[in-house]
Parts: C-alpha cells; structure tokens; sequence
C-alpha cells in the first residue's frame, strides 16, 4: 500500500473520531425475530371414534355350590357340554335326610293327633289352657322342623337356573362334597360383554344403547355388532377414566369368555373447540400451547379432550380465534418476540 493511500485513511478515522462517530456496537443491533408458523383455535361440530381393546367375559356365570354335604352320586356333565335350563346338574346321596324327614313327619303326625285330643278335653274342661298351649307349641315345632328338612332335602338335587354350556368340572361322582362346595361352573355363551376404559371428558357423549363396531382376533376380520350396554357411575380418580361396558349382541358363533375384542365406540358429534395436534405441548407442569399476543409468545395452560384426526380438542384454556404456534418451537421460550411467516 502506499505512503499516500495509509497517509489517506487515517485522516478519514481521525475525522470520524473527531466527529464523535463509532462503528455500531453488537448489542445495538436489532434483535432477529423468531419465526414460526402459527394457526387459530376454531370451533366446529365433530364427532370421534374411539378405539379400545378389551376381553370378552360372560355376563352370566354361576358357581355351582352345593348346599348340603354327603357323597356325590350324580355329575352328568362335563365341560363344554351344553344344558338346557333345569337340566340335573348334580345330586347327593340324599338317604339320611330322607330318613329324617320320614321321622319328623311321624313326630308330627303323633303331635298333630295329641293337639286334637287336648283340644277335645279342654272343650269339656278336663285340660287346662297351659296344656293346650304346650301341644299346640309341640305341634308347630315338629311342622317346622319337618319342613325343614324337607327344604334340606331338595338341597341334594341341583338343577340348571339358564341355558348354558358347563366350563368347570371340579369334583367326581363319588367324591364327598362339603357343604357349600364348588363342583361346578355354568356359563351362557350368549351373554358376552367387555368392559374398557373412557375418558371422563367423553362419558357424557356415550349413552346406553349406543352402537359399538367390534373384531374379535380369534374370528379374523369380521365386524361385529355390539351395543353399550351400561356407563359405571364411578370415575377412577387416578386416571380419570370411567368404565364402560359393551355388550356383543348377537354373539357369533366360535366366541367365548377370555377372547381379545376391538371395539371402535362412536361417540356423538358435539361442538367443539379445536387446534391442530402440533399444537399441544407437554412438560413436567402438564399440557400447553404457545398462543400469539401482539408478536409475543405467552405459555397458555390448556386441557385437551378428543384427539380427532390431525386436530386435538381443547376442553379449556383457549378461545375461538387465539392464535397458536404449530411449528418452531426450538428455543422458543414465553415472552419470545415471534414473526408469524406461515399459517395454515
């Protein structure tokens, strides 16, 4: 360079400096806005289908207790067969009881006949009110103890209280059963029901009577009819999820209690407020959204409800038109100057 040319520019630095002009500083420059892309809360009618999973279970299913005790003479079926309602299920050596019963009937046949004589003799004054009063105590206790064991009798016997097909097969003829002893369980097939999971935000769109479409593994791809059969009161205040119960009506052939079933509960369609599912952030403190204010980002606090399809509902939190970022959220952080450069 030459001599001239250095001689040249520091006169023009000294003249800058004299002037009391520097070069612009980092910190004063303007700061860089952060883009994102941004959408608006909307409100709209929608409807959703949940997707659960569930096992089937029968509705109807019995343990077969017996309520005497003795040897067992009588267990015509086996598991898997199928009994008609009042069909025999088991019976018991019933030759003691019915010896007892045939003495209590002679004792209240010998009771009965001396109530009658005293009845007779204090007609003529010859029995007192006290005697008559012991034989008519005599009488009715013997009737209440031959009835008795006429009941206990009937015990011994116990026959099928619905239609049914036998899944348990505890105990053997021959065997001695204590009294109240499971020997065998009953199960109608037709009654088959599954309970799953909803959300409390959902409940009160699900009504009893409600169209379910189900699938059962074992039966391939079919679609199935089912119908919401009952919504329990109670709400798991852990999950916060009530039971509902689904009832497969008709039951196909090849189904059974333990079977894995997907259902898909249509829930009714209301009016909802939503935003797109890109939306909705979460942390340790719980679900957010990053809503837009005059080009400033404000962390907003919201409850979601429905997920429906690429949209979720927000339940509270948000109005109709805020608008939300849904993309852009590296280093964003709440009061963050933003620059909206797309929405969709």
């Amino acid at each position: 360079m030459s001599t001239l040319l250095k001689s040249g520019l520091a006169v023009a630095l000294l003249v800058l400096v004299g002037c009391g002009q520097q070069p612009p500083a980092a910190k004063d420059r303007p700061e860089r806005l952060h883009l994102v892309e941004a959408a608006q809360v909307n409100r709209g009618t929608h409807g959703a289908t949940l997707e659960r999973i569930g096992t089937l279970r029968a509705l109807r299913e019995i343990r077969v207790l017996m309520r005497e005790e003795g040897r067992l003479l009588e267990l015509p079926h086996h598991a898997g067969d199928r009994v008609s309602k009042g069909a025999l299920l088991a019976r018991l050596d019933d030759v003691l009881l019915a010896a007892e019963l045939r003495k209590a009937e002679a004792q209240l046949r010998q009771d009965e006949d001396n109530l009658k004589r005293i009845e007779r003799l204090q007609a003529k004054g010859l029995a007192s009110e006290d005697e008559l009063s012991r034989a008519r105590a005599s009488a009715e206790i013997a009737k209440a103890e031959a009835e008795l064991l006429r009941v206990r009798l009937g015990f011994t016997r116990v026959t099928a209280p619905f239609a049914g097909v036998i899944s348990a097969r505890l105990v053997e003829p021959g065997d001695v059963v204590q009294r109240f002893g499971h020997v065998l369980t009953l199960t109608d097939p037709e009654s088959l029901v599954t309970e799953v999971p909803v959300s409390e935000l959902l409940l009160p769109d699900l009504k009893v009577g409600d169209p379910v479409d189900m699938r059962i593994d074992a039966l391939g791809a079919r679609r199935l009819q089912g119908k919401v059969l009952r919504i329990h009161p109670n709400v798991d205040p852990a999950t916060r999820q009530g039971m509902v119960e689904v009832a497969l009506d008709p039951a196909p052939p090849g189904a059974g209690p333990g079977q894995l079933a997907r259902l898909h509960i249509h829930v009714r369609r209301a009016e909802r407020l939503t935003v797109p599912f890109a939306a909705l952030q979460r942390d340790a403190e719980g679900e957010f959204v990053f809503r837009i204010v005059e080009q400033v980002v404000r962390r907003a606090p919201v409850a979601s409800g429905l997920q429906l399809g690429e949209s979720v509902e927000i339940v509270s939190g948000l109005t109709e038109g805020d608008l939300v970022v849904v993309r852009g959220f590296l280093n964003l952080t709440d009061g963050k100057a933003v620059k909206v450069v797309a929405s969709p």
